[in-house]
C-alpha cells in the first residue's frame, strides 16, 4: 500500500462504524411503521436501509460485520487496527428504557466480536444519555469488565446536548476512568434540519459538521472542561470545522463575556481555543485532504490529530495511499497513524 516502511508503524483507524443486526431491524421498523418523528433519521437511515443501490447495500452489509469481512477489508487497505463503535444514531433514537437495555446488549455483542480479534478490533461503548446515571454505570461496566476503550455518543439525543448539567455524570465517569468520549455526528435535530434537508445538506455533506461543531462549542462555553479538566473528547472530520474558526470564536466569546450579553455565557478559565488544544483530539475520518490535515496539525498540535477512515461509509482504498503521501516526515506519520491513537485509547 505504501512506500513507507510498513514495519515502522501500524495504521490505526479511529472512527469506524458497526451496527448490530438487531438494531438495523429495529431501524427498519421505526421507519416503515412511521414510529419516529425525526426527519433527519428518516432521511439518513431511510436512504441506507431502503435504497437498493449497490453502494448503500454494501455499506449496510459491512456495518453489520465485525468479523472476517471487516478484517479482510482492513488487510486490503493496510489497516492494522480499528477503533470500532456503534453507528449513528445508535441507541439514542429509542425511548429511555429501550435505549438503556439495548446499550448493554449491544456492548456485550460488540465486545464478544472484538475478543475474536484482540489485536485488530477495539470497541467503544454505546451509552444511552436518556438515562445519564445508567449511562455512566454502563460506561464503567464496559471499560472495567468488557475492556472497552471509551464511549461513543452520537451527538444530540432527541435534540438535547451534553452541555446540560443533567448529563454530566457521563463526563464524571469518563474522567474517573481516564477514557475518552467520542462525539460522533448525526443529522441535525428536528428544530434545525429544515434548511439542510430540502437541499440534501443534512448528513455527511454538511449537516453533520454543523450539528457536531455546535455540540463542541456548547460543551466549551458551558464550562464542562472547567468542571472536568482532564476529560478527553474525540471528534472526527478534522474537528467538524471548528479549528478553522478558533480565532473568531475566541474573539467574540471574550466580547460577549465582557459585555454580559447572554445570561448563560459565563467567564471561563481558558479561551475556547485552549480547551480545543487541551481537551480535544480530532481524527481525519472522511477528510483525507492534505491541506486541511496540515492546517489542523498546525493549530491544534500534531499530538492532537489521528488517522481514521470512516469505514464503511467512506471505504475508499486509494485514500490510504493519499495519507501515506502526506508531506510530513516518517516519524510524524508514525505519530499520525499510530502513537497518538495508542496513547488516547490506551491500546498498549
Amino acid at each position: 500500500m505504501s512506500g513507507i516502511d510498513a514495519q515502522r508503524f501500524r495504521r490505526i483507524a479511529t472512527e469506524e462504524a458497526w451496527a448490530p443486526s438487531d438494531m438495523i431491524r429495529r431501524y427498519r421498523g421505526l421507519i416503515s411503521e412511521n414510529k419516529v418523528d425525526d426527519p433527519g433519521f428518516r432521511s439518513l437511515m431511510g436512504y441506507f436501509l431502503f435504497n437498493e443501490s449497490p453502494v448503500t447495500k454494501g455499506v449496510v452489509e459491512r456495518l453489520q460485520d465485525a468479523g472476517e469481512r471487516r478484517i479482510a477489508d482492513m488487510d486490503a487497505t493496510g489497516i492494522a487496527k480499528q477503533i470500532i463503535g456503534i453507528t449513528s444514531p445508535g441507541v439514542q433514537i429509542f425511548d429511555a428504557d429501550t435505549a438503556t437495555r439495548l446499550s448493554v446488549e449491544y456492548n456485550d455483542e460488540l465486545a464478544e466480536a472484538c475478543r475474536r480479534y484482540p489485536d485488530r478490533l477495539y470497541p467503544l461503548a454505546a451509552i444511552a444519555p436518556q438515562d445519564p446515571k445508567h449511562a455512566a454505570a454502563e460506561l464503567e461496566r464496559a471499560v472495567t469488565r468488557l475492556g472497552m476503550k471509551g464511549a461513543i455518543v452520537n451527538s444530540h439525543t432527541h435534540g438535547e446536548y451534553l452541555d446540560d448539567e443533567r448529563f454530566w455524570d457521563i463526563f464524571a465517569a469518563a474522567e474517573a476512568l481516564d477514557v475518552p468520549v467520542y462525539i460522533h455526528p448525526q443529522t441535525p435535530p428536528k428544530s434545525m434540519i429544515a434548511p439542510f434537508l430540502d437541499r440534501g445538506l443534512d448528513s455527511a455533506v454538511y449537516g453533520f459538521g454543523v450539528e457536531t461543531g455546535l455540540h463542541m462549542l456548547r460543551l466549551i462555553v458551558s464550562g464542562v472542561f472547567d468542571r472536568f479538566p482532564k476529560l478527553s473528547v474525540v471528534v472526527g472530520h478534522l474537528g467538524e470545522g471548528i479549528p478553522f474558526w478558533l480565532y473568531r470564536v475566541d474573539f467574540f466569546h471574550a466580547r460577549i463575556v465582557k459585555t454580559k450579553r447572554y445570561e448563560k455565557v459565563k467567564p471561563l478559565e481558558l479561551t475556547p481555543s485552549e480547551y480545543m488544544r487541551r481537551n480535544f483530539h480530532v481524527t481525519s475520518s472522511g477528510m483525507p485532504w492534505a491541506p486541511a490535515i496540515l492546517y489542523v496539525r498546525q493549530v491544534l498540535g500534531a499530538d492532537r490529530v489521528m488517522y481514521a477512515m470512516d469505514y464503511p461509509y467512506q471505504y475508499v482504498p486509494e485514500e490510504v495511499e493519499a495519507m501515506d503521501a502526506l508531506p510530513i516526515s516518517d516519524d510524524e506519520k508514525v505519530e499520525f497513524y499510530e502513537t497518538n491513537a495508542t496513547r488516547v485509547f490506551k491500546l498498549g
